[in-house]
């Protein structure tokens, strides 16, 4: 193929939802609604964790953090997508499509991380309960989230930094409706060998790590559950890891659909409608998910209900 020099002036084209165009203004609607679900939805939860101090606690500081995260990770994507098939367009110039893809990896990575710490935070108060408030203090927590926060930001940096140096062929449609890493590498006519292993080695440092940690983490929750000698004691410490379960298997889930489905041969629609279930489906679920597992998040997001409408 042709190689040419790629400019900031440069377009890409994304043709994810395109093979389908009869389908382009249901799927505008869908994905709108859900969009502002998911913006309404965090915005809630972080609201309600920050102005009622009796969530002031780990678990809900890393809970209002991840709903922050949700929200960013939707907004990377949604709104360019629904305003290309407003106005019936593909093109994203060529820095956008740089800055959405370095956006995109940096809270997934993040997301990755929190529920990592989630995971942690429910095994010191199930397993050493006693030494709960000593462990997990505000400046242990404050601390595990700048360096969740680093590391998300530095490792998605290097990668859009080497796709800087990268050369384009004349092709520039990418068959997805966001510019992913893996489908902007596709379209270089440079050497992306280094690039590729640096994906690999990410991929497995983000996936393999945190995994080990969560499955470790609820191997040791679960022994300590079993030696409750009561069956609703067992079922009320459980209980507190309902919604982070729902959420981790939500997220890997759908995680691994996405994964899968890119290496087979669906069409880019097709492809594309599975990578939305996970950037839109699960930012959007995740609020309902704690809100409606959790009777102190239903407490608090109550009162500040009233409180917000007691004002008009």
């Amino acid at each position: 193929m042709e190689e040419v020099n790629q400019t900031f002036d440069s377009e890409f084209f994304l043709l994810g939802f395109s093979e389908k165009p009869e389908q382009e203004m249901p799927l505008f609607g869908l994905f709108l609604g859900i969009y502002m679900i998911t913006l309404v939805g965090n915005l809630l939860i972080m609201l309600t964790i920050i102005f009622d101090s009796h969530l002031h606690t780990p678990m809900y500081f890393f809970l209002s953090n991840l709903s922050f995260v949700d929200l960013c990770l939707a907004s990377t994507t949604v709104p360019k997508m629904l305003k290309n098939v407003l106005i019936h367009s593909t093109a994203i110039p060529y820095a956008d499509c740089l800055v959405q893809m370095c956006f995109f990896l940096v809270f997934t990575c993040m997301d990755n991380l929190l529920l990592t710490l989630m995971s942690y935070d429910r095994f010191v108060a199930i397993c050493q309960p006693l030494h709960y408030v000593a462990i997990m203090n505000p400046q242990l927590c404050v601390l595990l989230v700048l360096f969740s926060w680093i590391v998300s930001f530095l490792i998605p940096l290097i990668h859009t930094v080497m796709a800087v140096q990268l050369s384009f062929c004349k092709d520039h449609d990418i068959p997805h409706f966001f510019c992913d890493l893996s489908q902007v590498l596709k379209l270089s006519c440079s050497d992306t060998s280094i690039n590729n292993i640096l994906v690999y080695f990410a991929a497995s440092l983000l996936g393999v790590v945190p995994m080990a940690g969560i499955f470790f983490s609820y191997i040791k929750i679960c022994a300590s559950i079993l030696r409750i000698p009561s069956r609703g004691g067992k079922y009320k410490v459980f209980s507190t890891c309902g919604s982070h379960l729902c959420v981790v298997s939500l997220f890997y889930g759908t995680l691994l659909s996405v994964y899968l489905s890119s290496s087979t041969t669906y069409s880019p629609w097709k492809n594309s409608i599975i990578s939305a279930i996970n950037n839109v489906f699960t930012p959007m679920l995740n609020p309902f998910i704690y809100s409606l597992r959790n009777k102190d998040i239903k407490d608090s997001l109550r009162r500040l209900i009233n409180r917000l409408t007691s004002y008009h």
